[in-house]
């Protein structure tokens, strides 16, 4: 396991890559060769600002660094994974892996067979609140049900991709990541303009458990909650303030021939804080310093793609 900085480029400059510009830069354990972006003006920009080299023939630099983190858009992830995995055995991408099933499995192909450890960015894994939810509900209690909530109102940056993609996968990745595999799927959905800006599906999994996934971008407000029932508690967690409160019921007999009164104990589950993205970032310097880490892989994001084809096939076909 080496100790020296993790020698690594940056493909993307948009806003995800700007973010993980600003956390590379900063990381000790980080030796940041290059940028890279089609976009010359601003990566000049960007470069000057955080002293960092900018690249123009990026089949050179990618023979000078470890790792990539590959942040363009996901219509280009494929091209530039078989670019960099010629020279690069740790990659990391943002998420959707890819802009469809079957570009998604040629990634999952090429990983397996030149031995590429990629890493996929749903960061939801590394929000705290998820991380503490998922550590509570370990503890042994059976869950029976979890809804996962997440609305924004479109942005501009997003012209390619529907809402299934755009955010709903990442509840979708939680969904198998606490439930498992899924054996059923219902779904209901609004299409604006030729893509999905409303859905919600109900999923069985295999173990019995059921998800309740809801996503929209044509709602004002901006959020993002998960809700589990379980056999003796109930857990109410909001990503965004990073809050996590647990309902518990507790019977309280009354006198002699007098009914029971039922009230519910609530208690707060304590949540770090910390960025998401920086524990996602930091995850990844582990996984390339040869460190067992539980990150989202290529396969995973593939499951998860899957589900989001199923949803969206089930939508278009109502």
């Amino acid at each position: 396991m080496s100790l020296d900085p993790l020698k690594i480029g940056l493909l993307g400059l948009g806003r995800m890559g700007q973010s993980h510009l600003r956390i590379l830069s900063m990381l000790k354990l980080v030796d940041l060769r290059f940028i890279y972006d089609t976009d010359d003006e601003s990566m000049q920009s960007l470069a000057r600002a955080h002293n960092v080299k900018p690249c123009h023939d990026l089949e050179s630099a990618l023979r000078d660094v470890d790792a990539v983190s590959i942040c363009t858009p996901t219509s280009t992830h494929l091209e530039y994974i078989l670019q960099a995995g010629k020279h690069v055995k740790y990659i990391f991408v943002e998420k959707p892996m890819g802009d469809s099933i079957e570009n998604s499995r040629k990634i999952v192909n090429f990983a397996e067979d030149n031995s590429i450890i990629l890493q996929v960015g749903l960061i939801e894994r590394f929000n705290p609140a998820v991380r503490a939810l998922t550590n509570f509900i370990d503890q042994g209690s059976e869950i029976i049900n979890i809804d996962f909530t997440r609305t924004n109102k479109i942005s501009d940056r997003i012209k390619d991709v529907d809402v299934i993609y755009d955010l709903m996968i990442h509840d979708i990745d939680l969904a198998l990541y606490l439930n498992g595999p899924v054996k059923h799927i219902d779904a209901y959905g609004t299409i604006n303009d030729g893509l999905i800006a409303f859905c919600t599906a109900n999923i069985l999994h295999e173990n019995g458990r059921q998800s309740r996934v809801l996503a929209s971008r044509i709602t004002e407000k901006k959020t993002r909650q998960i809700q589990a029932t379980c056999n003796d508690y109930f857990i109410d967690c909001d990503l965004l303030r990073k809050e996590i409160i647990v309902s518990r019921q507790s019977i309280v007999k009354q006198e002699f021939n007098k009914p029971y009164t039922i009230s519910s104990i609530e208690e707060a589950v304590e949540v770090m804080p910390q960025e998401a993205l920086l524990n996602e970032i930091q995850n990844f310097i582990q996984l390339c310093s040869g460190h067992t880490v539980d990150v989202p892989k290529a396969h995973d994001a593939l499951q998860a793609s899957q589900v989001c084809a199923q949803i969206k096939e089930i939508i278009f076909n109502n």
